[in-house]
């Protein structure tokens, strides 16, 4: 009886203290590791000199560390290829060589492989574009050059971008900030004609771009000049010019429209006319009230040196 009572008192008396201690009460607390974000730029410690990621990076080259190489992604336009698939090689002096002769046998094997290429890609670009037309197509191209080039002229950049693709725009308004160009066309020597037609695909099946060279013989007066008013290049006298322009359309694209695309520079042309820069020679300091018809200018020769090896 005695240890029942004992057992009674212990057992009340350890609900009472768990009662006056609630921490007992609680279930125990889990700690679980959680991984914060990985941080990709370590700040340099404080007082290191190399302080930027390039000066990291050479420092850790001239320690003997490999550093992985970064790969630059180029953008793709998908409006214009990036150059011209399988250019037309015209003829030296553009001129049809007599089939007797070896060389113009292989001139006359190349021509039918050319044909037979073109005369596919004529129905590919039909498929897409019913308009097209091997006869009243080249006045349009023409046309397409002469006011693409006006608008190089009068520097309307708006307008030049829907006649050229983006491939040929940069090499048409590269280096004209400082210059002033004047152009004119003044008449065709012969009527333009297609030479060659081709239609590849790019990057997925089925994407065709559409390419066409025109043969053009007209008679063109340029002159270039510099932000001076000196002239670099060219002449106002008309002059005989026979170039092979290549037009391009994105054939998928239904709202895609012809522009020109290059030109196909023969191996046989002259060369350019030299531009004539201009350099600014070092003069005397003036005053502001000084004039410099008002300065004595003396002719000073340099001073004679002996040279000794």
């Amino acid at each position: 009886m005695a240890a029942s009572m004992g057992v009674c008192r212990l057992a009340g008396e350890l609900g009472l203290a768990s009662i006056l201690k609630p921490a007992r009460l609680m279930t125990p607390a889990l700690i679980v590791p959680v991984r914060t974000k990985k941080r990709y730029f370590i700040p340099p410690a404080v007082g290191a000199k190399q302080k930027t990621t390039n000066e990291m990076i050479k420092k850790a080259r001239a320690a003997g560390v490999v550093v992985p190489q970064e790969i630059i992604e180029r953008p793709i336009n998908l409006s214009c290829t990036a150059g011209i698939f399988d250019p037309y090689i015209p003829p030296e002096g553009d001129a049809r060589l007599s089939s007797l002769s070896k060389d113009g046998l292989v001139q006359r094997a190349q021509q039918l492989k050319q044909t037979a290429a073109s005369q596919l890609a004529i129905r590919k670009i039909k498929e897409y574009d019913s308009e097209f037309s091997t006869k009243t197509f080249p006045e349009k191209a023409q046309q397409i050059f002469i006011t693409a080039h006006e608008c190089l002229t009068n520097f309307d950049r708006h307008k030049l971008h829907t006649l050229v693709t983006e491939r040929c725009y940069p090499e048409m308004v590269r280096g004209n900030r400082y210059r002033t160009l004047r152009w004119k066309f003044v008449e065709s020597l012969e009527p333009p004609r297609l030479v060659q037609f081709r239609c590849p695909e790019m990057v997925s099946k089925g994407n065709l771009y559409g390419q066409v060279t025109l043969r053009m013989h007209s008679k063109q007066s340029l002159i270039i000049y510099d932000r001076f008013g000196r002239v670099m290049c060219g002449s106002e006298e008309p002059r005989d010019v026979l170039e092979y322009v290549v037009f391009e359309r994105h054939m998928v694209n239904p709202y895609g429209t012809w522009r020109m695309h290059g030109k196909i520079v023969p191996s046989w042309a002259p060369p350019k006319e030299p531009i004539e820069k201009t350099v600014l020679l070092p003069g005397p300091d003036l005053k502001s009230w000084q004039e410099l018809d008002d300065m004595s200018l003396e002719k000073t020769e340099p001073i004679p040196q002996q040279w000794y090896k």
